[in-house]
């Protein structure tokens, strides 16, 4: 293989400007950084194009890649599967480390750069003790992403530049690009779900996607029926508006079962609990598959933790067990609401990321 350098780097760069200021720190750091844009859809559209502009004026290499047929069949066909389950995903959380950082890793061996990056807010850590490299928090809380990095692998995570950890706030992202004169300044913040256009919704997508929704019955935690709902891709865990039913009482989509087409319906007390069962978890980037794995047996020494639930939780003092079946039970100090099967919750050790899986179900 090409002896790698040190000062190369290959960032994911989206025509945005979180991206484009990553590339300008990086530059104003003395790194070799070429731009790689991943095309979702094949043709790349108008982000292509600003992608290669913000390319051009930085003066760095460009680089595109077509992944629309390996994003559509990992993360297309998991959003859609997990929908007509009842569930709700989170596209990103897939992307990342089966698409996205994946490419970066395969392109920055192809042309001899050992570093990757991108615009995410968080940063990373390598523990000589442990010698373990981490995904951390990002200084600033409120910008904080490392969520989302929660699935990297050691690889990735040694490898990675993350020049945004220390950003105050999006307006001093924007006169970073304001001071170089670059075209996407004032460009607006991505839209929420990557593959899904500003003008059209996900219930549309999942639709045309062949997923199916046929109309059924709202229940109480009880069975007893309380109306007709309208397919259950119209709802999600914590729901209260739009739910087209009258009740006299606030009522909220505390669960939502597939296996009867049902949508239960409950009050906010309803939608707290104690415990939350994970499944297809990973620990320090390793897949926990069964207890005889080392990482696995590890969780069972860590204690307490801090977890969170959603994106945008705050983190949680909880406590996690590994479970015969690998799932992971974790157990928070307080209630937390609308725990939402599908997403992920994600463990930290102080500021340090150390896994996380996606949510089964919830126990009071």
């Amino acid at each position: 293989m090409t002896t790698l350098k040190k000062n190369k780097v290959v960032l994911g760069l989206s025509g945005g400007v979180d991206s484009t200021a990553a590339a300008l720190l990086l530059q104003e750091k003395g790194y070799n950084v070429t731009g790689l844009f991943f095309d979702i859809k094949s043709g790349g559209g108008c982000g292509r194009a600003a992608a290669a502009a913000a390319a051009e004026q930085l003066g760095i290499d460009f680089i595109y890649r077509n992944v629309s047929n390996e994003f559509a069949d990992t993360v297309i066909e998991n959003f859609c599967r997990e929908y007509s389950c009842g569930r709700t995903p989170n596209p990103c959380i897939i992307c990342n480390p089966m698409i996205k950082f994946k490419v970066l890793l395969d392109t920055a061996d192809e042309i001899g750069a050992y570093h990757i990056a991108t615009g995410h807010y968080a940063d990373t850590y390598y523990d000589e003790e442990a010698a373990k490299w981490y995904i951390r928090r990002a200084a600033n809380e409120k910008k904080d992403q490392s969520y989302m990095l929660y699935r990297l692998g050691q690889e990735a995570i040694s490898r990675l530049l993350l020049p945004l950890n220390e950003i105050e706030d999006k307006e001093q992202v924007r006169e970073l690009a304001r001071k170089k004169a670059l075209n996407n300044s004032e460009a607006k913040d991505s839209q929420e779900i990557c593959f899904i256009d500003s003008d059209d919704n996900y219930k549309d997508f999942l639709v045309r996607h062949g997923v199916s929704s046929p109309k059924g019955d709202f229940v109480d935690s009880n069975g007893n029926i309380l109306g007709e709902h309208q397919g259950i891709l119209n709802y999600t865990i914590g729901q209260r508006k739009g739910l087209g039913i009258a009740l006299g009482k606030p009522a909220f989509v505390t669960d939502i079962n597939c296996d009867s087409n049902t949508v239960v319906l409950g009050s906010n007390e309803e939608l707290f609990s104690r415990e939350v069962i994970s499944e297809n978890n990973v620990i320090n980037g390793i897949s926990i598959d069964n207890n005889e794995n080392d990482e696995a047996a590890s969780i069972g020494i860590i204690g307490k933790i801090q977890a969170k639930i959603r994106y945008a939780a705050k983190p949680a003092s909880a406590s996690i067990e590994l479970r015969e079946d690998g799932s992971i039970l974790t157990s928070f100090d307080e209630p937390q609401r609308a725990a939402t099967p599908g997403q992920s919750i994600v463990f930290y050790m102080d500021d340090l990321v150390i896994g996380g899986g996606f949510i089964k179900r919830t126990c009071k």
